[in-house]
């Protein structure tokens, strides 16, 4: 059967990585932005999600077989993030209201078990490894309002859907808002042209204790296959590459790649916010000297969201049994995919 998808947030690092793949499928793929990309295959649409007629006037006469929301916004406090998020969901579903939707997928993270940016990682926390077995925090999440907006209607219209809940993401993708991959590639290129340390620059837990991370080209994977699988439909699904490392290992994997000999871990943060805050004019003058394509150091990378996620005070393991029992059997190991990134960023002239 032909399928039809809609993407919302199409030029992200989740929605541009899944778009390529199920053009790969041959699915008719339609990706929503406020700025539409030009990835081939993929039929762009404008809209801000946040403005119930842009998206109404955008979408009229679009009828989409499958939804997969991968977008969201960031705002000051958590009760903001609950309210805007949640309307750019519940405005995107009424839009498609008349669409033979058969799907919708909705990607959002670990934030379901540590909390949101306001009290991430802190208070009484599930155990690790994360399971979607266990329920949500009683805090404000906008995670939880998201799933219950999808929830609803499914239960009023009849589609499946499906939760997705990865880890820290690697892939492709510049001015994304939670990046470390490129962060850290932008931080490893200035460390080797000012002869900087390369220093971790999270905390003792993280660089002693197992983590996982999530490949963006797996979730897309994931994400196809829950969204035509009779094993996916009504389900959440944790989603990571497989295997786990700890930082002290891949540290040094990741100076490797770059020809860095790692900074000797000092044994507490030492936030790339700071290290980073003064790098704009330096980065400039390294994409000029260059030629490279992006030489807006604030477009590439977002310490503040790797800091987040490297400064953890706890020890962050995500268990995928569920989707294995389910039939998802892919697996990805993560240093490799930092590496593929590294690779693409040079090969397109991202980083030097």
């Amino acid at each position: 059967m032909a399928r039809t998808a809609l993407i919302a947030g199409s030029t992200g690092i989740v929605g541009d990585n899944l778009a390529r793949h199920l053009v790969g499928e041959g699915w008719a793929v339609h990706g929503l932005a406020r700025r539409p990309g030009d990835t081939p295959g993929v039929a762009p649409v404008a809209a801000d999600l946040t403005d119930a007629a842009s998206v109404g006037a955008a979408l009229a006469g679009l009828r989409p077989s499958h939804l997969f929301v991968t977008t969201w916004m960031r705002r000051p406090t958590e009760a903001e993030n609950c309210a805007v998020n949640g309307a750019m969901v519940r405005n995107l579903l009424g839009a498609l209201g008349s669409a033979p939707l058969e799907h919708v997928a909705l990607v959002t993270g670990l934030k379901h078990y540590l909390g949101p940016f306001e009290a991430y990682g802190r208070g009484a926390l599930p155990a690790t490894p994360f399971r979607e077995s266990q329920g949500r925090l009683p805090v404000e999440n906008f995670y939880y309002v998201q799933e219950d907006a999808v929830f609803d209607a499914a239960r009023e219209r009849g589609f499946g859907w499906s939760v997705h809940r990865p880890h820290t993401i690697i892939g492709f993708a510049l001015g994304n808002a939670m990046n470390m991959g490129v962060t850290l590639a932008a931080y490893a290129s200035l460390c080797r042209a000012q002869g900087r340390p390369f220093l971790f620059p999270g905390s003792p837990q993280q660089w002693h204790g197992l983590t996982d991370m999530t490949d963006a080209r797996l979730l897309a994977r994931h994400l196809a296959w829950a969204s035509t699988a009779a094993a996916g439909r009504d389900q959440a699904f944790n989603v990571v590459d497989g295997d786990v490392f700890r930082w002290s290992w891949m540290w040094e994997r990741i100076a490797g790649w770059f020809g860095l000999d790692p900074a000797p871990y000092p044994g507490h943060p030492t936030l790339l916010e700071a290290q980073m805050a003064d790098d704009g004019a330096a980065w400039a003058a390294l994409a000029e000297r260059h030629g490279l394509v992006e030489p807006d150091l604030a477009r590439l990378a977002s310490p503040w969201h790797t800091d987040a996620d490297l400064g953890r005070p706890i020890e962050v393991v995500t268990d995928m049994g569920k989707s294995r029992k389910a039939g998802f059997l892919d697996y990805q190991a993560t240093d490799e995919a930092f590496f593929d990134l590294f690779a693409r960023l040079r090969r397109e002239n991202v980083i030097p």
